[in-house]
């Protein structure tokens, strides 16, 4: 039975009069379903008093006959955690659940406080302790509810036996009381002395006694009988609660009236929850039975069994709702004190270690910024890689670790594929697969404040030395060109760095236009906070490649194809044959090989040294500059994007070449002129073609996706496609034409 016993403790967190009908009977459903008796629905409803009527529970039990999809307990678990309900034991994490340390919003220690003693007034006046009551609360136009009847329950337990008075205003009562002589009876009614008296804390409409009729959400309960009254006293003036009244049930426990000041019920529910929550943490069991703003409470200026219910103190604590959730959240707000600098001198902390030599320490943050087409995505799929293997990424050594990618943007299989490309162009042995997480989140991606906990949930425990998240511009939250909302933005990289201690690397496009004359920290879209957060920017600009210099790549590429196959198929005398010089030479090295090797051979290396030209037009150069807080600025980078890597230029061919935006005026004219208009509309249905391969976004890219990877405009997408005349565009998305999509007019 221990089900039984368990399902019982949490429906005390249940209030039956803050439920619908329907909800009502589901709770009676469930319990039927659980193997419950009637009899344990009818003492949990009968917390209800307003609207609970003897035998309605027996009779609405026995039409409860089975269902194909029952309402089980699973049901009275779920509004038992929405009413506050915490598991003894926790919970399983769901996808939408946040961490929380058990010091947040701690500001006490019950086991070290002093008891503080509660005396009753020396002096009883009745009258005059329910009239204080009455000031403090309301005004003199407002209803008040109250109720004078009581009756036992089936726990010996005295509970208010009807719904009462709520048609007086405070001060209609006040005024009353103050004539009685004493004799409170005579205006609210004769209670039973050993029941008491009940008042709700809160204003009504003159209407009825429900959540509906609250006219005011002023104030919230905050009662407990778990503990002495005297320890109770202690912490709830330690808490700094904006208590109106504090009243003495003439039980077990004390009342505390506490100022919500709730603009409407939703907001009224958030604030008792909060206060709920700050109570439990700081060791006040809180009777989450009186979340509802309709509530009774013990009146004071009544006994009960003997005792007097009566009124401890009045206005304590913080003056209001917000001075005192701002002190909470200033008190507990888990920042590091200050610290002198004479206390660390002798004695300074170890910095960091290096992940990447000389650019980024662990746990720091580095942001890789450039235009489309510059492959920032291998270039990040390459830094995994180097982590994961401990080998050097382009001319920095990197710490060997573990390594989550998160994948924002490419397909499972795409994002699979891509990595295995990389490891075979790098010639790298995948000795350490193991070091390297990929996380496919296509399609299921959200902001990155709502990311960040999901990441830091399911990393923690796994050791990475680095995230990498690429791109960010799926997971960005606000206006990207708003200061205080990037600012916002960027400090979740800094909770993912803190939490799982380690380094967060993600990247972002370059904004529109020209590159090449602003400085690598005003190159990134949007506001500056992108460039001036993250300890490491590095920064790709493209080079714009001169005809010699791609004939050059070319004759090198051209001479180490021949040399490959020559030595691969163990050609005799060859190294004898030809000289340095010959070495170098394309021409030479051709000529040399027609004649040396056979028609089958011959025609197996031309296939080669054909693709190898191919491969050497589609290369483009980069040049990478970099802004560093914990390190001295690096001689900018050069390289090659050689699909699907970058590979450094060790000769340096890359030096000299400055970007168009840094030429001459005239040089840049003339630059510019050297391509045709066909030529430059045929540079612009390549990259269309490029965009639109399969492994970037899928078969179903949209007119976003081509934007984002041209680095254009929506428009001006959309042009480029039409344009090229091999694509259709239907509500937003690209196909191939020809290839079967759905009906309806295309758009242009």
């Amino acid at each position: 039975m221990e089900q039984k016993t368990d399902l019982l403790e949490i429906l005390n967190y249940i209030d039956p009069a803050g439920l619908d009908y329907q909800s009502w009977v589901n709770v009676g459903m469930a319990l039927k379903q659980e193997g419950y008796s009637a009899a344990d629905w009818d003492a949990w409803s009968q917390r209800d008093s307003g609207r609970y009527h003897r035998g309605e529970c027996e009779k609405k039990w026995n039409t409860f006959r089975g269902s194909s999809s029952p309402v089980t307990g699973g049901t009275l678990v779920q509004m038992a955690m929405e009413a506050g309900w915490v598991p003894e034991y926790g919970h399983e994490l769901e996808w939408d659940d946040t961490i929380q340390t058990d010091s947040d919003r701690v500001v006490i220690d019950k086991n070290w406080i002093e008891d503080r003693e509660v005396q009753e007034p020396r002096h009883w006046d009745p009258a005059g302790q329910l009239i204080r009551y009455l000031e403090t609360l309301f005004e003199s136009g407002e209803n008040v509810g109250y109720v004078v009847k009581s009756w036992k329950n089936e726990k010996e337990k005295y509970v208010p036996q009807d719904r009462g008075n709520w048609d007086r205003t405070a001060g209609q009562l006040i005024e009353a009381l103050s004539k009685c002589g004493g004799d409170i009876g005579s205006v609210i009614g004769d209670y039973d002395p050993e029941g008491g008296a009940w008042i709700r804390f809160n204003p009504l409409d003159g209407k009825g006694v429900r959540n509906e009729n609250v006219s005011d959400y002023r104030y919230a309960l905050v009662e407990s009988d778990d503990m002495e009254i005297e320890k109770q006293n202690a912490i709830l003036r330690e808490l700094e609660l904006p208590i109106a009244c504090l009243v003495h049930s003439g039980g077990k426990s004390l009342h505390a009236i506490v100022r919500i000041d709730a603009a409407d019920y939703s907001e009224y529910r958030k604030r008792v929850d909060y206060l709920y929550d700050v109570c439990q943490k700081n060791g006040i069991k809180v009777d989450t039975q009186n979340r509802n703003p309709s509530r009774l409470s013990r009146m004071p200026g009544v006994e009960r069994s003997g005792k007097k219910q009566f009124l401890v103190d009045t206005n304590i604590g913080k003056s209001s709702w917000n001075e005192w959730q701002e002190w909470i959240e200033s008190v507990n707000d888990d920042l590091p004190d200050p610290e002198g600098l004479d206390s660390v001198w002798n004695d300074m902390p170890d910095l960091a270690p290096c992940l990447i030599n000389d650019v980024l320490r662990k746990g720091h943050k580095m942001l890789i910024a450039g235009p489309s087409k510059a492959g920032k995505s291998f270039l990040q799929i390459e830094l995994c890689i180097a982590i994961a293997e401990g080998t050097k990424w382009l001319q920095w050594p990197c710490a060997q670790g573990r390594v989550l990618y998160v994948n924002l943007e490419l397909d499972r299989a795409s994002c699979l594929h891509r990595f295995k490309d990389v490891y075979t162009a790098m010639g790298l042995c995948p000795s350490h697969l193991n070091n390297i997480d990929i996380w496919n989140l296509r399609g299921r991606s959200v902001p990155m404040d709502k990311l960040a906990p999901k990441l830091i949930r399911r990393a923690a425990k796994k050791d990475y030395v680095a995230v990498i998240i690429d791109p960010i511009y799926k997971v960005i939250t606000g206006d990207e060109n708003s200061a205080d909302q990037m600012a916002n933005f960027c400090n979740q990289f800094d909770k993912v760095c803190t939490e799982l201690g380690c380094a967060v690397i993600y990247c972002h496009h370059h904004s529109k236009g020209s590159q090449g004359g602003k400085k690598s920290m005003d190159r990134a879209s949007g506001s500056g906070v992108f460039a001036r957060d993250p300890d490491a920017l590095l920064d790709l600009i493209e080079l714009e490649t001169p005809d010699a210099l791609m004939k050059q790549e070319e004759n090198k590429a051209i001479c180490t194809a021949c040399r490959i196959y020559l030595e691969s198929h163990q050609i005799y005398g060859w190294e004898e044959d030809l000289s340095q010089d010959d070495l170098l030479s394309a021409s030479v090295m051709l000529n040399y090989c027609e004649n040396k090797l056979d028609q089958w051979q011959w025609n197996t290396l031309s296939r080669q040294v054909e693709e190898t030209r191919q491969r050497v037009k589609k290369q483009t150069a980069w040049r990478i500059d970099g802004t560093l807080r914990e390190f001295p600025k690096f001689e900018p980078v050069n390289l090659w994007f050689d699909y699907p890597i970058h590979r450094m230029d060790d000769v340096g061919s890359l030096k000299d070449i400055q970007p168009d935006a840094e030429l001459p005026p005239w040089k840049k004219g003339a630059e510019k002129n050297k391509k045709s208009a066909k030529d430059r509309k045929e540079e612009r249905k390549k990259a269309v073609e490029e965009a639109l391969d399969g492994s970037n976004f899928g078969d179903a890219p949209s007119v976003d996706d081509v934007a984002n990877y041209l680095g254009v405009s929506k428009r001006t997408a959309r042009d480029r496609i039409n344009e090229h005349g091999g694509y259709v565009i239907e509500d937003g998305i690209v196909y191939k034409k020809g290839k079967k999509h759905r009906e309806g007019n295309t758009e242009s």
